[in-house]
């Protein structure tokens, strides 16, 4: 990626410090440095105050970066990523369809229900690290920007994904608390 290039040239050809322009920017001096060595990728809100701050564009900012990113997107997204959430939602199935018959077979029943349940959590963590470490929330809304999309319809997106999120957690609690519930009352009256 060219854009920690482009921020480190711009903050030395204005002579400042990582601290000075963290400071301008509203970030920590660490946040500079890693978008400086590629270690994170400023987010679409970051991009257009640094084009700001340098009084550049943010095409002359991002330079090149934009295809990168689309093809990074298609090729994280599709493989690994799609990958792992396969798994996550057939987990997510088999967790809940598995309480009723795993329950009937008493206590080794609710330990192996649990062990789904504790997998199935972990495979979820496993999908955010993902998202995360690809970066595909930051890309998708650059390549979002350059296509046109207003920030405003950007930042709504990300809402509703976090909403999205939100829900399969709350969806996700209740049916381990069902699952608990159901496991108790039926060793209590067996």
């Amino acid at each position: 990626m060219e854009v920690g290039n482009q921020i480190k040239k711009h903050r030395t050809k204005n002579g400042w410090s990582q601290e000075v322009l963290a400071e301008k920017a509203f970030v920590s001096r660490q946040t500079v440095s890693n978008w400086e060595n590629n270690k994170s990728y400023p987010d679409i809100h970051s991009l257009v105050l640094l084009g700001n701050i340098f009084n550049i564009s943010l095409d002359e900012l991002i330079k090149g970066d934009v295809e990168v990113m689309k093809n990074e997107i298609n090729k994280n997204e599709v493989k690994e990523f799609n990958t792992w959430a396969w798994i996550m939602t057939g987990l997510m199935l088999i967790m809940i369809i598995s309480p009723v018959p795993l329950f009937s077979a008493g206590l080794i029943g609710i330990v192996i229900w649990a062990a789904i349940v504790a997998v199935t959590l972990a495979v979820c963590v496993k999908v955010e690290k993902l998202k995360k470490s690809y970066n595909i929330q930051t890309y998708k809304e650059i390549s979002a920007f350059m296509d046109g999309k207003p920030l405003d319809e950007i930042e709504a997106e990300r809402k509703k994904y976090t909403t999205f999120q939100k829900v399969m957690f709350g969806v996700v609690s209740g049916i381990v608390g069902f699952g608990v519930s159901f496991g108790v009352f039926w060793l209590m009256y067996k």
